[in-house]
């Protein structure tokens, strides 16, 4: 999916490109860095694979397959982990978007690059405050109490890089704030959104990239300014909507480019994938058995736990994957002729006690 859509907008042969020597409508869709065919492609993805592979066991319904009043919270192992990723990922912009100018031969690419900087900080920041701070007042209202959701705050973050990743270079400062900004209330809406349609979205992956790199493309259509694009690009004809309005002309050209792009991602990223997920469903290599799923995959298939929070693994689940791989083995080991049949037998520490978490913890550990 991604070389089609990094062709579309980059090649010298791509319809989409600015480089081409026939542009779309004769300007081409603008995007520095890939806030279109890298984010939003991805993002697409994760939607289509979603929906296709359904929601985590218990996230929306119960066991009987009746919906939960409320989706089940499945919170992260690590909210260090969280914040050390999203960190790790703030300072690879840095070289994701300042990048993506190709070289510093000159003083004009110098002051390119010095700008998609700032932009990108600007963006990132302004993400990451109208995530938290939104995502407070709306929770003040509905329970009278102040929290700080740092998720938000994170994600709010990310959505800020992913959107202004394709207007860096274009934008005045002022607007990569006030693109950041819009980018942290997408995210809480689109993420509401992704629960109120039951689609289970673990990391936010389609709010954050899909909805953000959306934006970003969209927005550069908005705000793009006819220096900055100049001096980026060697463009003034077609400028972003607001600024034409300053002109007096309301030319539509490059918003119109820009939403061509999101459609043609959208589509492509969309038909590629789903058709692969579809197949991988079919041929049951989507998804890991249910009971190794309740089980939990640190436990079921790596061997132990990778968090102390999974001592608490459901003790019942963990005796019957063990018994059930046992029952495997003897047969296999009975229609090959090798060996005798494994006699199952409690293993060592698992006691008819009470099922403590303690208990719980030692009986996983000695079946795995």
């Amino acid at each position: 999916a991604y070389p089609v859509c990094a062709h579309a907008y980059w090649s010298y042969n791509g319809f989409l490109s600015p480089f081409a020597a026939e542009p779309l409508w004769g300007s081409g869709v603008i995007d520095l860095a890939g806030s279109g065919p890298v984010h939003m492609c991805g993002g697409v993805a994760a939607l289509v694979m979603g929906i296709i592979l359904g929601p985590r066991r218990g996230r929306f319904y119960d066991d009987d397959g009746v919906p939960l009043e409320e989706p089940k919270a499945m919170g992260p192992h690590s909210v260090s982990l969280q914040f050390l990723g999203t960190f790790a990922l703030w300072f690879g912009w840095y070289g994701f978007n300042p990048g993506s100018t190709l070289m510093i031969s000159n003083a004009n690419i110098a002051d390119v690059a010095s700008l998609v900087a700032v932009n990108t900080t600007l963006g990132a920041a302004s993400g990451a405050l109208s995530g938290m701070f939104t995502s407070t007042i709306v929770d003040e209202r509905k329970t009278g109490v102040f929290t700080w959701d740092t998720t938000a705050a994170m994600n709010g973050c990310l959505t800020g890089l992913v959107a202004i990743t394709a207007g860096c270079a274009t934008v005045e400062p002022w607007a990569a704030f006030v693109i950041g900004t819009t980018a942290g209330w997408i995210y809480l809406a689109a993420s509401s959104l992704m629960l109120r349609l039951k689609i289970d979205d673990a990391v936010d992956a389609v709010p954050v990239h899909m909805f953000g790199g959306g934006w970003g493309v969209i927005a550069t259509g908005l705000f793009t300014n006819e220096y900055r694009l100049n001096k980026a690009f060697g463009m003034t004809e077609n400028i972003g909507w607001f600024y034409e309005w300053g002109r007096g002309s309301g030319n539509f050209t490059l918003l119109g480019c820009q939403l061509v792009g999101v459609l043609f991602v959208a589509g492509w990223s969309a038909c590629i994938f789903g058709p692969f997920c579809l197949v991988l469903k079919h041929l049951d290599w989507l998804r890991i058995d249910p009971l190794e799923e309740e089980v939990g995959m640190d436990i079921s298939r790596h061997k132990g736990r990778a968090y102390e929070s999974e001592g608490s693994a459901n003790e019942d689940a963990v005796m019957q994957l063990s018994t059930r791989r046992l029952d495997i083995l003897n047969n296999s080991n009975s229609q090959s002729g090798k060996g005798k049949a494994i006699k199952r037998e409690k293993p060592e520490g698992v006691t008819d006690k009470p099922n403590t978490n303690e208990n719980k913890a030692e009986a996983t550990d000695a079946n795995v």
